[in-house]
């Protein structure tokens, strides 16, 4: 499957704009409807890829092959990237002057990924606010208790995740805003910067980091942990396990990642971002 796509890319898009790529998108349907999951339908996902790329005019200038590698990622998960359900992303990215499409999973795209593996009973992440009733106990009785204010909550404090399955395990994890502040700072180069997602949607980042870390515990199927291992990659491939495609972000002293969440109205909708990932 790889080498056929790979040669109907050449064929297709000797230009990366965007009328190529819809061009290319609709002559592949039958390849990716044997990429999709059932929850999924070829047409839905292909109308999905084609509003994303007339949403945000820079993934049109993105190579083909990199925007394929990512909307197959999206396929084969069965995350719908770029709509309100904030569940994946295609983000335009400068990879070393080259425009390439990075997929990124949401927070909302983990817990559904968690869902499916058929062994949780409930996932959820919170923001505790300054106001609100919080008790988080470790050791052999762990505890985890929060009770929202019902006004007034004040500033946001900690952040949490937990999972119960459904024989009656359950986990949780606690960090407060200077742990996921120091975690983002560490781990992402462009922390500081205005067009950083840390910056812009600061409450939904520290939610998926929280919520990475509390999945480790879980008693989840390896499906999720291959789909969590494609999150934030770029990749040049097609394959029928996108899984087994290599990352090619090049992290070099000169690159500087920009994850990017979409930021959303008040009625849910993702508004227009032509945001990109930009080397130092």
């Amino acid at each position: 499957m790889a080498n056929k796509i790979g040669e109907q890319v050449a064929m297709t898009t000797k230009n990366s704009d965007k009328k190529n790529i819809q061009t290319l998108i609709k002559s592949m349907e039958p390849q990716i409807a044997k990429a999709l999951p059932s929850v999924i339908t070829p047409e839905r996902f292909t109308r999905m890829t084609l509003t994303a790329l007339s949403s945000n005019a820079k993934l049109g200038s993105c190579t083909p092959t990199s925007f394929l590698g990512a909307m197959m990622a999206a396929a084969q998960l069965g995350l719908e990237p770029n709509t309100p359900l904030g569940q994946a992303y295609l983000i335009p990215y400068n990879n070393h002057g080259k425009m390439e499409v990075q997929f990124q999973i949401g927070y909302k795209g983990l817990i559904d990924l968690a869902y499916r593996s058929g062994e949780v009973e409930l996932v959820q992440a919170q923001i505790v606010y300054a106001n609100d009733e919080f008790v988080c106990e470790y050791g052999l009785e762990p505890k985890l208790v929060h009770k929202p204010a019902d006004k007034d909550r004040g500033e946001p404090v900690k952040v949490y995740a937990m999972f119960k399955t459904k024989s009656g395990g359950y986990g949780f994890e606690v960090m407060s805003m200077d742990d996921i502040r120091n975690h983002a700072k560490k781990y992402s180069q462009s922390f500081d910067r205005a067009v950083s997602p840390w910056q812009r949607n600061f409450e939904e980042m520290a939610k998926k980091t929280v919520l990475k870390r509390v999945l480790k515990y879980a008693p989840l199927k390896s499906d999720f942990v291959r789909g969590v291992v494609q999150d934030e990659a770029i990749k040049n491939e097609i394959s029928e396990d996108m899984y087994t495609v290599s990352n090619d972000i090049d992290y070099t002293e000169s690159y500087t990642e920009v994850e990017f969440t979409p930021a959303t109205d008040d009625n849910g909708e993702v508004i227009n971002n032509d945001t990109e990932a930009v080397n130092s």
